[in-house]
């Protein structure tokens, strides 16, 4: 037996029994350590706001049940192999799978965390998977001048990888004053909108407001491209193309963790992505992501407060009892 958390219904959580599999040839038996849960997609599905349209394309690998709910539904999670072969017996390994007390998965299902990153770390795999995807999708170069807009969780994983550039201007931008600190720890510099520096070669836009897209096409400098990591759910977004951005000839191309990016696709892979995010996480820097910690138990009262921005954190850590 094992326990998992479900979205009863929009606004609704609890926690579950689940009968686990009898694992076969090529499986493993994963005990959790920790997973993740932040404000933005999973506070999202929480809310009951994936729109019908999405429901396949928003499917979690390892998602029980149906949108908007009942749903098992989660994507950062961090265990300890008990079952399975020799070389991942005892192995603290990731995997995309909701947050559930123990599974049954394929072992090409989870990826070993490297030596050299604490499990604690790892449960931010899967959003700095989704900074390297975006920037395979930018490309940014030596020198370029970079604002990221938006300090969730996705932006700072974008702006804690830029920060490894050489050369390069990066500046995260917030209406929060008090995410200063996260960029200080990052390593990057911070602005309000309205103070931050203009003329940018890249903007990537992580805030999922429509004020937030304004501003980021006013940073560019022209001919620069935005690239857009926001994910609205069901909310319409007003993009403002008039006035000079066709004249300065700005860009706005989407960015989606779901595939491979063009710029790579032929050559890596989703395990190869998933790899090289693991091994970013050797920088201790990332530590400033992780802005509070919960008991497995405690999910239903804090995913409330989450979606309903009671909480101002990045990601909370979701701790669970051993034995």
């Amino acid at each position: 037996m094992a326990r998992a958390f479900w979205v009863r219904a929009p606004g609704e959580g609890e926690i579950r029994p689940v009968v686990m599999p009898r694992p076969s040839s090529g499986e493993v038996v994963v005990r959790t350590l920790c997973s993740g849960v932040s404000r933005g997609t999973e506070a999202l599905v929480f809310r009951g706001g994936v729109p019908e349209s999405q429901f396949a394309v928003m499917r979690a690998p390892f998602q029980d049940g149906e949108f908007p709910g009942p749903v098992k539904y989660g994507y950062l999670n961090v265990g300890v192999v008990e079952h399975g072969p020799p070389a991942l017996l005892g192995r603290a390994v990731f995997c995309l799978y909701p947050h559930q007390t123990r599974y049954v998965v394929p072992a090409a299902a989870v990826t070993p965390v490297p030596d050299g990153v604490p499990p604690e770390r790892a449960v931010l795999a899967g959003t700095v998977e989704t900074a390297v995807n975006a920037l395979w999708d930018a490309a940014p170069l030596v020198g370029d001048r970079i604002a990221v807009v938006g300090a969730g969780m996705v932006g700072c994983s974008v702006a804690a990888v830029l920060a490894r550039f050489p050369g390069v201007r990066v500046e995260l931008v917030d209406i929060d004053p008090a995410r200063a600190a996260v960029a200080e720890a990052l390593g990057v510099g911070f602005a309000l909108p309205e103070q931050a520096a203009g003329e940018c070669d890249l903007v990537v836009h992580a805030s999922a407001t429509d004020a937030g897209l304004a501003r980021s096409l006013e940073l560019l400098a022209d001919e620069g491209e935005v690239i857009e990591l926001s994910w609205y759910g069901d909310r319409r977004v007003s993009v403002p193309l008039g006035e000079s951005f066709h004249s300065r000839r700005l860009v706005v191309r989407s960015s989606q963790v779901g595939t491979v990016a063009p710029a790579r696709r032929a050559r890596r892979s989703f395990a190869d992505r998933l790899a090289l995010a693991l091994r970013l996480l050797a920088d201790p820097a990332f530590d400033a992501l992780i802005t509070g910690e919960s008991r497995f138990d405690d999910l239903p009262r804090l995913m409330p407060r989450l979606a309903g921005g009671e909480l101002p954190a990045l990601c909370v850590r979701v701790v669970y009892e051993q034995g």
